[in-house]
């Protein structure tokens, strides 16, 4: 059992129809046909949204995705429409709104990898392997690939685990033109940010992306690489073959395997509220990312 502690009710704003609540996002369409993506403060760890929010973390994923939009649109187009507020709109989704083109989205979690972690590390250690792709003995945790790889995943429910797949399965789901376009333009993206990213002292060890077709053009949806999408590592304390300090939600995830938070991940039993320095330790974390990528201060973007 997995999912929500307790799901919100959406919002209700005239002419907007509510479409779904995700783990983080709220998703409506306006009169015109067009996606109202809404992000939340919500966490989620461990296929829980857990019951307490992180201030600001909605904003921080949606100005450093418009960031990373731009920085791209030469290699592929994206879905941003516009940032204005729609009319009637809560004052508190300033920021952390965007109006999007509604696109024929492709079911797979496109994912690229430049380091060994993770759900990769793991089937590494028992195959030498990473969705089916043969790699070198003597990695380890947090080690550098010869060479990025595209190593997809299907999508799953609120709840459920994404699942890994070989690249021949994406080629069968979605045909093979469009599953060598789909591995060709996360490389190139990926390869992109890694570059930026190295610049500003961050190693980005994988990213997931998230494409949808607009008519025949491909386009990059949803967030793009955030700290809930992505690993970004501190450039000036990687050390392979150890657990690498991270600029995401690893120290909610550290809190709630402890036993200060008397929770079993193993239990059926929701995750606890967090504590207050929880919170604080991990909204740092979020604003530190995007002040190092963007090289902007957060108080100065709101």
């Amino acid at each position: 059992m997995s999912g929500f502690v307790e799901k919100p009710e959406p919002v209700e704003v005239p002419g907007l129809i509510h479409l779904h609540t995700g783990k983080v996002r709220d998703l409506y369409r306006n009169e015109a046909g067009e996606l109202v993506m809404v992000a939340s403060d919500r966490m989620s760890a461990y296929d829980w949204v857990l019951p307490t929010e992180i201030p600001d973390k909605g904003r921080v994923l949606t100005q450093l995705s418009l960031w990373w939009f731009d920085l791209l649109s030469d290699l592929v187009p994206h879905h941003v429409l516009s940032t204005e507020l729609p009319a009637g709109a809560p004052a508190d989704w300033a920021g952390r709104t965007l109006v999007c083109k509604s696109l024929d989205m492709v079911p797979v979690e496109c994912v690229a990898r430049g380091y060994l972690t993770g759900s990769g590390l793991v089937e590494y250690e028992e195959s030498r392997t990473v969705c089916g792709l043969a790699l070198p003995e003597g990695l380890s945790d947090g080690s550098e690939l010869p060479a990025p790889i595209f190593t997809p995943a299907t999508k799953a429910a609120v709840g459920d685990h994404d699942e890994n797949v070989p690249y021949e399965e994406v080629a069968r789901q979605v045909g093979a033109e469009t599953a060598a376009l789909l591995r060709q333009t996360t490389l190139a993206v990926y390869g992109r940010a890694r570059d930026i990213a190295r610049e500003r002292g961050i190693i980005l060890a994988d990213t997931k992306f998230e494409f949808g077709f607009d008519g025949g053009t491909l386009v990059l949806a949803d967030e793009v690489l955030t700290p809930d999408s992505s690993r970004f590592w501190p450039a000036d304390q990687w050390q392979p073959g150890r657990a690498q300090p991270s600029y995401d939600k690893q120290y909610v995830r550290n809190w709630l395997t402890s036993p200060a938070s008397g929770w079993d991940r193993k239990s059926e039993q929701p995750p606890p509220a967090l504590p207050q320095e929880i919170v604080d330790a991990t909204r740092a974390k979020y604003l530190e990312a995007y002040e190092l990528l963007t090289g902007k201060s957060w108080s100065a973007a709101f």
